[in-house]
């Protein structure tokens, strides 16, 4: 690979926008936005935007600005649609994201849609969170990239990667069998609990790549934590651009694209390298909260983030489109934002299936409290 990856209840008060579709029997036919699964199905785009600007507001949570050119990319969409968003919780988890669909059903204030790491997407659909949505660009989306319904389906992502101050740590780490080394005596930290957050999920699993694991066993990456944290490297705080701009972390455990976005570009002394000794790539995932409050707001949401428009800003911040191979393909791509994407593995990408991520997020689950930070 050259420097890119290959590639809900119902028992509440459910929002439904509905308007008349076009033609014979118009006067009877209605789209219920809260169902209608693609936008052929809501009765076309324009029904769509007329629809979502009716509403007038859309609902996301934990998007911080500078994660993958959100603030951009939310500007742009009140812009052009005169949708007003909410962004609760920019500096939530994908764990909190959950929580608040779960606690806010049936209120207006509600999620209508999540961007979170993949296995919580996953255990979505077996609780029935999600609503089934095809974007107009479906088939441009990796078979594996999605589920068949339109559930779910991965947009941006980037390598879990090792990043420093370079003006205080002198003599720079590689690999994860470097950050073992006793001169990292309380530097090394990673951005929460990877039970409740996606970039610490897979710090995890990129350790354990590098002690002898794979994808769907998880244990040797919590065993290797367990032992950073014996030595005394391991700071056991949420790392982030603030924790290392005040010596807290001066070495974190990130994905690429968030070093190059959120501390890179403060910090003139920061670097990052993919560890030698176990890489490991991943996507996040959207859905659409089955019981959004305004959820023709949130199908155009979607189709604007799968848009060129809108793949092109996630590339913008430093991160990999899930259509990237097919705007490369289609000469779709900006290509000053593809040259300054962080540089990669070369090979090709295995990503992680839905089955060993739950796997994965079980073990963690009973093994993290208590090896590590018990």
């Amino acid at each position: 690979m050259r420097r890119r990856l290959p590639l809900v209840l119902v028992g509440c008060l459910a929002a439904m926008t509905s308007i008349a579709l076009p033609g014979a029997g118009a006067s009877t036919r209605r789209t219920t936005f809260s169902t209608c699964g693609s936008a052929r199905a809501c009765g076309g785009m324009k029904a769509l935007i007329q629809a979502a600007e009716k509403e007038g507001k859309l609902n996301v949570i934990a998007l911080p600005p500078t994660w993958a050119n959100y603030g951009t990319i939310m500007k742009q969409f009140e812009h052009k649609y005169h949708i007003k968003i909410a962004d609760a919780d920019p500096t939530g988890s994908s764990a909190q994201e959950i929580q608040a669909i779960d606690q806010l059903r049936g209120q207006s204030r509600a999620p209508d849609v999540v961007d979170v790491a993949n296995s919580f997407a996953v255990t979505g659909v077996k609780t029935h969170l999600w609503a089934p949505y095809k974007v107009a660009t479906w088939k441009t989306i990796p078979a594996a990239a999605k589920t068949p319904k339109g559930n779910w389906y991965d947009d941006y992502g980037g390598y879990v990667a090792i990043g420093y101050t370079a003006a205080k740590v002198k003599n720079p780490p590689k690999s994860f069998a470097d950050l073992l080394r006793p001169e990292y005596k309380n530097e090394v930290g990673i951005n929460t609990t990877p039970t409740e957050a996606g970039a610490a999920f897979a710090a995890v699993l990129a350790a354990s790549i590098a002690n002898g694991g794979s994808l769907g066993n998880i244990n040797p990456g919590v065993n290797y934590f367990k032992k950073l944290a014996a030595v005394g490297n391991f700071v056991p705080t949420k790392a982030d651009p603030a924790t290392v701009e005040n010596g807290t972390t001066p070495i974190v455990i990130w994905w690429d694209y968030l070093m190059e976005s959120e501390i890179a570009a403060k910090l003139p002394h920061w670097k990052t390298v993919i560890p030698s000794d176990g890489s490991y790539a991943a996507f996040y995932t959207q859905a659409i909260n089955r019981t959004a409050p305004h959820p023709a707001a949130a199908r155009l949401w979607e189709e604007f983030l799968y848009s060129k428009e809108g793949q092109n800003d996630w590339l913008k911040g430093y991160t990999q489109p899930i259509e990237m191979q097919a705007m490369i393909k289609n000469h779709t791509i900006t290509r000053k934002a593809e040259k300054a994407l962080p540089p990669t593995p070369r090979g090709a990408v295995k990503l992680a299936t839905p089955a060993q991520l739950t796997r994965d997020e079980t073990v963690l689950t009973h093994t993290w409290s208590t090896k590590v930070t018990g």
